[in-house]
């Protein structure tokens, strides 16, 4: 099972970037998130975790798996049945701007199940963090 979202955002990728990698601030600019708390203190890198609280969700542990300062990062997170992917990439377009794609990608036993019972909340809480993003990133 694979969700996207994407959207274009009026800010150079570094502005956008310093968004997206304070995971603690989610939750100010977005409502599919209601708490971060880091693992470790410092930068977001590789190895790096984090407790996610999100409405109608269990909590989840987050550890990163790929990092390209100012590009791309990957975190994955494993409940028993499912392997939960999620990606966050940015793309400077010719002209100014940044292009974001957020995707959540499942697999194993349990994710057709899974996929089937939350690809609503999930698409809609993508929604919700690209158009999250792209408000903080544009205000200043």
């Amino acid at each position: 099972m694979r969700f996207e979202a994407g959207t274009e955002i009026a800010a150079d990728a570094q502005r956008v970037w310093e968004v997206l990698v304070d995971v603690r601030r989610w939750p100010e600019w977005t409502a599919s998130v209601s708490h971060i708390e880091r693992g470790e203190s410092g930068p977001l890198a590789v190895g790096a975790t984090a407790r996610v609280t999100q409405p109608k969700l269990r909590p989840a542990v987050w550890r990163v798996t790929e990092l390209t300062e100012g590009r791309e990062f990957t975190w994955v997170s494993d409940t028993p049945g499912v392997h939960t992917r999620g990606e966050h990439r940015l793309s400077p377009l010719l002209g100014g701007g940044t292009r974001v794609e957020l995707a959540i990608a499942q697999s194993g036993l349990l994710a057709g199940p899974v996929g089937w019972l939350y690809g609503g909340l999930l698409r809609h809480y993508l929604r919700l963090e690209a158009d999250g993003l792209k408000r903080r990133s544009e205000e200043g």
